[in-house]
């Protein structure tokens, strides 16, 4: 594992182990850094705008023919969306083009089955609003929840510890209540053009550092994750159309792309999707890694997802990594990653600059 990775593994660590503990006080900020990222923020927010929307509603059943085609019906699968405007769909015009709409008209096609969404997303919404999103969205007895959250949490520095606290409370209350989860974890602040050093450098770590260590608290809790490094990403930078008019949000086509990353895990929690075969020996590329090392290494591969797996034999967390969808450019690697390392990090694919 390279220099980079191996420090945001402790760190993630570090924040994961206050936050299942209740830990206060731990800061990824200097104190001499604060009045100017302050400043810094404010002229970020000026160049980014606000958008003068609200994301549009799409709630409501999908694939209702599969129904027709069935000889007896089943009721439909209940796909819930919490989070922030990432998960609403700020930045779009119709609700076909949301995230949820998205994810509900994919798993709909591929369960040949019809699929509910429940959005109780908002906009502006931070892991302190996901109590109050997770009792409005078990009134519905979701089979799937797909939570989006993170990017708030960052700009408006809250905790990280207490942030993931937050989350992993919610997503051990969804699995208490038969529920699947899958977290796309926070994207990559770093990489948006209106936000200029330093205040770019200390958004991109604090943003990987926070995705870090949310997967590791969403894998202990029993979910799963998919990094959305590029959702703001190399791919995204390089195509303004992937942009709303605020340049900070996704376009519909910025949605679609991110859809396409979470759907197959989405899939692969309910069982829908084939699960590769896991060799029976370590072979080179071998993707069980310790959680927190795992949980690095996503935070720098776009498109990567975390799900636990149990070593025979072993008493700790393990994850597996997988890429199921590559989202960014193959060259694009973490700066702070040796372009010949072959360790941990380079098992997920191609991701974020």
């Amino acid at each position: 594992m390279s220099g980079a990775q191996d420090s945001r593994a402790r760190v993630a660590r570090r924040i994961a182990t206050a936050a299942a503990y209740g830990g206060g006080g731990l800061g990824l900020l200097g104190v001499g850094l604060v009045g100017l990222l302050l400043t810094e923020s404010r002229l970020a927010v000026q160049a980014i705008g606000v958008l003068e929307t609200v994301p549009p509603k799409a709630d409501g059943v999908y694939g209702e023919a599969f129904a027709d085609r069935l000889a007896t019906p089943r009721p439909p699968l209940v796909l819930a969306v919490l989070g922030d405007s990432t998960g609403a769909g700020l930045g779009v015009a119709r609700g076909r083009e949301t995230p949820g709409a998205l994810l509900a008209a994919g798993l709909a096609s591929v369960a040949e089955r019809p699929v509910r969404l429940v959005n109780v997303a908002r906009s502006g919404g931070r892991s302190a609003d996901l109590s109050g999103q997770l009792e409005q969205a078990l009134r519905h007895r979701p089979d799937i929840a797909v939570i989006m959250v993170g990017a708030n949490d960052v700009t408006r520095h809250s905790p990280a510890q207490l942030a993931v606290r937050q989350l992993g409370e919610a997503v051990a209350a969804l699995r208490a209540n038969g529920c699947e989860v899958v977290v796309g974890t926070c994207p990559d602040l770093g990489t948006i053009k209106p936000v200029r050093p330093p205040l770019r450098w200390v958004a991109r770590r604090l943003s990987r550092q926070l995705a870090a260590a949310q997967t590791i608290a969403v894998v202990e809790a029993g979910g799963r994750t998919v990094s959305l490094g590029s959702l703001l990403g190399p791919e995204f930078a390089a195509r303004p159309e992937m942009f709303a008019a605020d340049r900070y949000h996704p376009s519909a086509q910025g949605y679609a792309t991110a859809a396409m990353a979470v759907l197959p895990s989405v899939c692969a929690a309910l069982g829908l999707w084939p699960e590769e075969e896991r060799p029976s020996s370590t072979v080179p590329g071998e993707t069980v890694l310790p959680v927190a090392v795992a949980a690095a290494a996503a935070a720098g591969r776009a498109g990567t997802e975390v799900a636990a797996v149990t070593a025979e034999g072993a008493g700790r967390r393990w994850a597996l990594l997988r890429h199921r969808l590559r989202v960014g450019p193959e060259a694009a690697r973490d700066p702070g990653e040796a372009s010949g390392d072959t360790s941990a990090s380079s098992h997920a694919g191609a991701g974020d600059a």
